[in-house]
């Protein structure tokens, strides 16, 4: 069992820098794991003490039941990809892969084998004999992955690999990546900033900020469940929409009121959770696919919000729709062909049952089931 187990993890830089505070992560073996997180947020320092490249000031890590903190990157039996790939230039793909094997006295046909079945997975046989600077982006990507797999190691370790490739590459690399952690079922905790790529990737993702994880889970429930305003930013494109305003009690039922613009009946099965905030500020939250959508324009109970049309971006598939409501600007995502023009006014609906709500002092969902903003999280 390769279980990676992080407890009570510190990082504190001379000077009282605090990069990681108390983390706690569990993930158990085999699984994909992704710690995603703005630039600066601690998630490479994370991997660099779980690597070994960087000591924990206080805490533990533990790797397959074995305490690592005192072992130097050697013995962990961790395999680590970086964002330059780091492959040295002057050798070939394969001399590439073999070099950490040769530096470890493996007899060479154990090389050889090793070499030969990394190239089979990742399509390498042909580019073997290629040095670094003949290889495309991708190449060298499969190259450093390949560079991790004929290590055998109990843990992957991956440090925003696809940043430097464009767009197009970076999504087929990720399919490939997936492919390949799953055929090998190795235990594997990836880092980005990019959260389309912790979306697709992660059987469960860590957001992080701060040095602290705000929230684990499954992707879609980080998703549909944020645990506070800035999970519910950060996860999704476009960003969450906010609107500052108040709940109300009108005709015995609670409203969320923003100002004189727009009011949003609070759904029954919110209501018990919202009761403490009658009458006090409170913020809600609505994605841009649950504003202006086919279900909220035929919706009787949908909340409709004044507003004007400030840009309409075609994306294809879809249009990304800029509003503003007197001082709070917002985005809809409408289906292709929307016929909206900058300049016009818009009467944008909004269903009840796809609000959010979020404390304005703690900035903690109401009623989210994710009230911690660090926990002990096993991702498994």
């Amino acid at each position: 069992m390769a279980e990676l187990l992080l407890k009570d993890v510190e990082k504190i830089y001379p000077g009282g820098i605090r990069a990681v505070s108390r983390l706690n992560l569990r993930i158990d073996d085999g699984r994909f794991v992704v710690l995603v997180g703005p630039s600066g947020c601690g998630k490479s320092t994370t991997l660099k003490m779980v690597a070994g490249l960087e000591p924990p000031t206080s805490g533990s890590i533990s790797i397959g039941g074995r305490a690592v903190d005192r072992l130097g990157p050697k013995d962990r039996n961790v395999a680590m990809v970086f964002q330059n790939h780091a492959l040295y230039p002057h050798l070939t793909a394969q001399e590439n892969m073999a070099f950490g094997l040769k530096m470890r006295k493996l007899p060479a046909e154990e090389i050889r084998r090793r070499i030969e079945e990394a190239a089979r997975i990742l399509k390498l046989e042909t580019l073997l004999d290629r040095r670094p600077k003949t290889l495309s982006g991708g190449e060298r990507q499969r190259v450093a992955l390949g560079r991790a797999i004929v290590r055998k190691p109990d843990v992957f370790l991956f440090d925003e690999p696809l940043s430097n490739l464009d767009a197009a590459l970076r999504g087929r690399m990720r399919v490939e990546i997936k492919r390949l952690q799953a055929e090998l079922g190795i235990t594997t905790f990836y880092v980005t900033h990019d959260q389309a790529e912790a979306m697709t990737l992660g059987e469960r993702i860590a957001v992080m900020k701060d040095g602290l994880i705000r929230q684990a889970g499954r992707p879609m429930d980080v998703y549909q469940s944020p645990a506070d305003t800035f999970v519910a930013g950060f996860i999704g494109t476009p960003a969450m929409n906010f609107f500052a305003g108040r709940i109300v009690r009108k005709e015995g039922h609670l409203v969320f009121e923003a100002g004189d613009r727009f009011e949003l009946p609070v759904p029954a099965d919110r209501s018990p959770a919202l009761e403490a905030y009658a009458d006090r500020p409170i913020t809600l939250g609505i994605r841009p696919e649950h504003i202006g959508s086919s279900a909220a324009e035929q919706s009787e109970t949908a909340g409709r919000i004044p507003s004007r049309v400030e840009a309409v971006e075609p994306m294809g598939a879809e249009t990304y729709v800029h509003l503003s409501a007197g001082a709070t600007r917002f985005v809809a995502r409408a289906e292709s062909g929307c016929q909206l023009m900058a300049g016009q006014d818009a009467a944008a609906a909004v269903l009840p049952e796809k609000a959010h709500f979020f404390d304005p002092e703690t900035e903690e969902a109401v009623g989210c089931p994710f009230s911690q903003r660090q926990e002990s999280s096993r991702c498994r």
